[in-house]
């Protein structure tokens, strides 16, 4: 818990230092979650805006939307903050935090992932997310398209 109210709180500090601002990004995203030895497909997008916090250094934050690929299952609602490390001219590596709401309960979610520049504004990412359940924990895995401005 110490962890997210740490990523919450680096949100906040984001939202505080509009001169710093770095970029917007918008993607589409899609994978695997799973739990308890069920596998299901994921699809979904995300919006989010990265604030430089140095040369090297970024803070970011995302709302997305996602969707297990099931019939009856709901989208899940997701609001998360980012923070890392430029990797050379193209890379970004990252740890994620945040809530996401949903599927009748709302959870916490950490997780840690590598975004690339492909070309000037096009991006693809690989994420990994685990969502801190009161039932069972759920993981996923994606990846992404991505556009930045």
């Amino acid at each position: 818990m110490r962890k997210f109210a740490i990523v919450l709180g680096a949100a906040a500090a984001a939202l505080a230092v509009p001169a710093q601002a770095n970029e917007a990004r918008v993607e589409a995203r899609g994978g695997i979650a799973w739990a308890e030895g069920v596998e299901e497909a994921v699809a979904g997008i995300a919006a989010g805006y990265d604030f430089d916090l140095g040369d090297t250094a970024f803070l970011g934050i995302e709302g997305s939307a996602d969707k297990v690929l099931v019939d009856g299952a709901e989208v899940v609602w997701g609001a998360s903050a980012r923070v890392g490390t430029r990797l050379g001219a193209n890379g970004k590596l990252y740890a994620a935090g945040g809530y996401t709401f949903g599927e009748g309960e709302d959870v916490p979610h950490l997780g840690a992932g590598y975004q690339h520049a492909v070309g000037t504004n096009l991006y693809l990412k690989a994420e990994y997310r685990h969502f801190f359940s009161d039932f069972v924990d759920v993981n996923t895995a994606v990846v992404g398209l991505g556009y930045s401005f």
